[in-house]
C-alpha cells in the first residue's frame, strides 16, 4: 500500500486551519448547528478547499478526533523520555484529568459523533491505550508498579472519570482523588518479609 502523498505547505496550512476551526466549534458544542460549508469561512478558506480535505462533516470530526489522540500519545512519549517511569505515568494521568476538564465540550461532542463511526473510535481508543500501556510497562520494568494490572483497567478508570463530569458538582476534586487512589493501587507494595526485616 502506497504512503499518502505529503501535502504542500499551503495545503497543510489550510488543513490545519480547518481542524483548528472545527476543534473550537466542537468544544463550544455548536458542531451540529452550523452548515458544513460554514467551516470554510471560519477557517478562512474556500468551500472547495474544505471539501477537498474533508468531504463530510463526519470526516472532519474524525480528523479532529485522531489529532486529539495523537497529541495525547505524543505527550505520553515526551513524558517517558523526560521523567522516571512512575512520575511519567502519574503526570500523564493527572494531565488527562486536566484535559478532560478543559475540553469537556470537545470530548462530549466527539464521543457523540464517533459513536456512529465505531471503527474510527476503536482505532483512536487502541492508540491511546497503547500509549498508556507503554507508560505502565515502563513503571513495571522499573519495579515501581505492580505487574498484574494492565492498561485496559487504567483506561476504564479514565473513561469513568470522564463520564462523571456532568453529574458530580465536585468533579475536579473527586477526579484528582480517584487518580490518587489509582496510583496508590498500582504502586508495588513491599513484600511482608521485607516489612518484617525492617521492624
Amino acid at each position: 500500500m502506497n504512503a499518502a502523498k505529503p501535502l504542500r505547505a499551503d495545503a497543510r496550512r489550510n488543513r490545519e486551519a480547518l481542524l483548528a476551526a472545527a476543534r473550537e466549534v466542537l468544544d463550544a458544542g455548536d458542531f451540529f448547528d452550523l452548515r458544513f460549508d460554514d467551516f470554510a469561512g471560519l477557517a478562512g478558506v474556500g468551500t472547495g478547499t474544505l471539501y477537498r480535505h474533508f468531504p463530510t462533516r463526519e470526516a472532519l470530526a474524525e480528523a479532529v478526533y485522531h489529532e486529539e489522540v495523537a497529541t495525547l500519545s505524543d505527550r505520553a512519549r515526551d513524558l517517558r523520555a523526560t521523567l522516571p517511569a512512575e512520575e511519567a505515568l502519574a503526570a500523564f494521568l493527572r494531565g488527562m484529568v486536566d484535559h478532560m476538564d478543559a475540553y469537556q465540550g470537545l470530548a462530549r461532542t466527539l464521543a457523540t459523533l464517533m459513536a456512529t463511526r465505531s471503527g474510527a473510535l476503536a482505532d483512536g481508543g487502541q492508540a491511546l491505550e497503547e500509549a498508556v500501556g507503554d507508560l505502565v510497562a515502563d513503571a513495571v520494568r522499573d519495579g515501581t508498579v505492580r505487574a498484574d494490572v494492565d492498561a485496559g483497567a487504567v483506561m476504564m478508570v479514565l473513561h469513568g472519570i470522564g463520564a462523571a463530569h456532568d453529574h458530580r458538582p465536585d468533579w475536579r476534586a473527586e477526579a484528582d482523588g480517584v487518580i490518587t487512589l489509582l496510583l496508590d493501587g498500582l504502586r508495588r507494595q513491599p513484600s511482608p518479609k521485607c516489612i518484617e526485616g525492617t521492624a
